[in-house]
């Protein structure tokens, strides 16, 4: 049987030529796709490729590689005199469910939006003769038009949409912008987001039936893997279009310091509902030592937040995300929200974490947050 080709990661061309050199010196064959052959070096969403039985050695390779290890910049203080939620789209049916649960939490919080939309177009100034010059920029010139044009009339039709369950009074009256950006749609929007200092990242994302697709080239997996500010993940399946219709709410704890920041960062970001908060474990490896830390975490949580109604789960052992599915099941719950660790560039490439395998895996809202 043929040995099939697998998507390990979607880049830019220089990264990607960097990956493929990374595991072809160990051995390992590697392919890149969707190279622009007029000129490779610009070319955005390349496709670098393994065949299946490599993955398990690649896989080890770049755990140990450190090549491509992020140059983290600090992040500006989120502008504190007025709130701002970032909701990028794609004109698709669950980015308009995003927009609808954005703008009713803005309203909630006194924030404004801004709608982001970035878009590929495959054009470049070309470096060849002159004569060819004038033929490739004609068409290019023609291509690039269609794109904004079309981009253009789609963002029209998301204002249209918005106006119009405004006027019908669907949706809150609230200050709203809209941007356009050309790029990647992952690397633009992080790229905005450092910009613009939101409060909160409200995305969409595809359901159950997608979630074996294109995994670690997801723009949503990529946003919340490589930016600091809070990102909520809203599958197109969601049940409702308020975060006021949440009930139960979960939070997913390691026992460990880092998710009392992330906790405390989750309080604040949902302190205008009453809800019911449900702590529960991300590991189904049960021990006395995580027994103890569980009742520490009890202890400080009910001394920094008297008021609230926080319930306590201990997952059963097994699979981690079947234990989700039958937890979020009989809790009934309306939200997952989890802390992120900053990780190395590599490690996020190759072993999607939990909070990336859960987005792909629940058909539950998804809150992500890196603690600082």
């Amino acid at each position: 049987m043929e040995d099939e080709l697998i998507t390990l990661a979607i880049h830019t061309y220089e990264k990607a030529q960097i990956l493929k050199t990374i595991l072809e010196t160990e051995g390992i064959e590697v392919y890149i796709h969707n190279v622009n052959l007029i000129q490779p070096v610009v070319s955005a969403g390349v496709r670098v490729r393994i065949k299946e039985s490599d993955l398990p050695k690649a896989l080890r390779v770049i755990e140990d590689s450190h090549w491509l290890e992020d140059n983290e910049e600090d992040l500006v203080e989120p502008d504190k005199r007025k709130k701002k939620i970032l909701i990028p789209v794609d004109f698709s049916d669950y980015s308009l469910k995003a927009c609808e649960i954005g703008f009713n939490y803005a309203a909630k919080i006194d924030a404004e939006v801004m709608i982001l939309h970035a878009y590929y177009a495959p054009y470049f100034p070309m470096a060849v003769p002159m004569g060819d010059t004038l033929a490739y920029q004609i068409d290019d010139n023609k291509e690039l038009g269609v794109i904004l044009n079309r981009v253009r009339a789609d963002m029209d039709n998301i204002y249209n949409y918005i106006n119009q369950k405004i006027a019908l009074g669907e949706l809150p009256k609230i200050k709203y912008h809209h941007v356009l950006r050309e790029g990647l749609p992952e690397e633009e929007i992080i790229a905005f987001a450092k910009e613009y200092n939101p409060t909160l990242i409200i995305m969409g994302t595809r359901g159950n039936s997608q979630k074996d697709l294109d995994l670690i080239g997801s723009v949503t997996g990529e946003v919340i893997d490589h930016n600091r500010i809070p990102v909520l993940a809203i599958p197109e399946n969601i049940h409702y279009k308020n975060l006021e219709e949440m009930k139960n709410v979960a939070f997913a704890t390691s026992y460990v310091q880092q998710d009392l920041v992330a906790f405390d960062a989750f309080m604040k970001l949902i302190e205008p509902y009453q809800i019911k908060i449900h702590l529960f474990n991300i590991s189904t490896t049960r021990d006395e030592w995580n027994e103890i830390r569980l009742t520490g975490i009890q202890e400080y949580l009910k001394k920094q937040y008297p008021d609230a109604e926080i319930d306590y789960t201990v997952l059963n052992d097994g699979d981690l995300l079947q234990a989700i599915d039958s937890f979020v099941q009989s809790k009934q719950i309306d939200l997952i929200a989890l802390s992120a660790k900053r990780r190395n560039i590599i490690a996020r490439i190759f072993n999607p974490s939990i909070a990336r395998r859960m987005l792909f895996h629940s058909e539950t809202p998804l809150l992500v947050i890196h603690a600082k």
